[in-house]
């Protein structure tokens, strides 16, 4: 079977910028002509498979990132922005979103943008906010939806964060209390709170009520603002976020990056995952850490070079609303509102404490293995609310021999995928009994004299 051809115009073009290089430069480098690299980096023409044997004997380029990036990701993003009632009368297809995205990603970017302030000035004008009708008064991005696409946009993988994390997990070879002695000393004590750090003592206060993962999970996460922060404050500084509050939060994120990438240093953990089938057990118990944070974790090892698995990992509160998400693989999720019903995350809630498995398949044919399971958090005495969540974590289908818990799902018959999609506006199926609004791009047809699953019929 042959090939796909490669299109990797605003690959080579980053590329090309970061090494500060003209045409000409890098043509001579990658041994092409100038008007060659020119139709390459306007896709009018594939990359050849001469000029990926140079971009990675010239510049130890990972080949593997031209065939990756931020173009799916913008596709589902633009995709679910059109699939506000705005455009309802300017439909778009898909072919033009994948085109914007592969071709033009900065405008790609800006239209969100654009989007997101739209979005935002609606719903504080149907709020009655009256900050807008203030002089002077703009538009600000949310600091949380911000953040969110800091992480989101660099893959949930921030290298000189996790590399320093490594660093200090190789210098105390796991023993933490030798990191704690050289930076502030930790007492747990019964409180309210999970964690306080008292900068005058110089001393971490940990709840008692929190598990042994967690605790030490804080303890990495304090390390990281007081022997980190010049890592922290420089890769924020590269952000250029648009807020203090957005910094702060980001930089409360980073430091827990940090602190996840401290108790499951990046080589030992991808080389452990690798040989226990990535059996999230075992991981968390040769770690320290708690199943959450594993397999948040696993969605991290995307370094160049030493990738893991391509994973996507999504947290879920008991209303289906979206509290973390990350994905490696095709499989995007909605950026506004829940995820699909028919997912087995949102069934995880009704049996605590197990893996539920489900093989599923998305409208656009690639097919995933998925596990769920609850991560509630009890508060620690009888009156204290209890904290309820499950998490998601799979990949695609391709990768299931990596995994354990596929072992007596494969091979499957095609009927054994569940459909699932990402968010029903922007998902075509047509017969989905849990549908709630129609989909983008497509007639309806209602008989007032005949009722199906749904109220009305989805058209080609």
């Amino acid at each position: 079977m042959a090939q796909p051809k490669l299109y990797a115009g605003a690959k080579l073009r980053e590329q090309r910028t970061r090494l500060a290089l003209t045409q000409k430069a890098f043509a001579a480098k990658l041994g092409v002509s100038l008007p060659y690299l020119n139709q390459m980096e306007n896709n009018n023409r594939p990359v050849s498979a001469g000029v990926v044997l140079a971009l990675a004997r010239e510049f130890g380029y990972d080949v593997a990132e031209l065939g990756t990036g931020d173009a799916e990701r913008l596709v589902t993003d633009m995709a679910e922005a059109m699939a506000d009632p705005l455009f309802d009368d300017l439909p778009v297809p898909i072919a033009d979103l994948r085109l914007t995205a592969s071709n033009a990603p900065a405008f790609a970017r800006a239209f969100l943008e654009l989007h997101r302030v739209y979005r935002q000035s609606q719903e504080k004008l149907a709020s009655l906010d009256e900050a807008l009708g203030r002089e002077g008064s703009s538009i600000q991005p949310s600091p949380w939806e911000e953040v969110r696409d800091f992480f989101h946009y660099c893959d949930n993988y921030v290298d000189a964060v996790d590399r320093a994390a490594e660093r200090l997990a190789s210098q105390i070879d796991g023993d933490i209390l030798r990191a704690i002695d050289l930076n502030f000393a930790v007492e747990r004590v019964e409180m309210t709170d999970l964690r306080r750090f008292d900068e005058g003592a110089n001393t971490l206060y940990l709840s008692t009520k929190e598990s042994l993962p967690t605790q030490r999970f804080q303890i990495y996460y304090q390390i990281a603002l007081l022997s980190q922060n010049d890592l922290l404050d420089a890769t924020l500084d590269l952000a250029r976020f648009q807020s203090d509050a957005a910094r702060n939060i980001a930089k409360v994120g980073l430091a827990n990056y940090f602190a996840g990438a401290a108790l499951m240093p990046y080589g030992k953990f991808l080389d452990a995952a690798q040989e226990v089938r990535h059996d999230l057990d075992q991981l968390a118990n040769r770690f320290g850490a708690s199943i959450e944070q594993v397999a948040q974790r696993l969605s991290t090892l995307q370094r160049p070079g030493a990738k893991g698995v391509p994973f996507f990992f999504v947290r879920v509160d008991q209303a289906g609303t979206i509290t973390k998400r990350h994905s490696a693989t095709h499989l995007q999720f909605a950026r506004y509102g829940g995820a699909c019903p028919l997912w087995n995350v949102h069934r995880a809630f009704e049996t605590p404490g197990r893996f539920l498995r489900q093989l599923a398949e998305t409208p656009d044919g690639v097919r995933y293995i998925s596990l769920a399971r609850d991560v509630s958090k009890p508060g620690g005495s009888f009156k204290a609310p209890t904290r309820r969540f499950a998490i998601s974590l799979g990949c695609e289908i391709d990768h299931a021999d990596a995994l354990v818990y596929a072992d007596d799902l494969l091979p499957a018959k095609p009927e054994a995928f569940e459909p699932i999609g990402i968010s029903c506006r922007i998902c075509p199926r047509k017969n989905c009994h849990q549908r709630s609004v129609p989909p983008l791009e497509s007639r309806l047809s209602i008989d007032p004299n005949a009722r199906h699953v749904l109220p009305y019929s989805v058209e080609t």
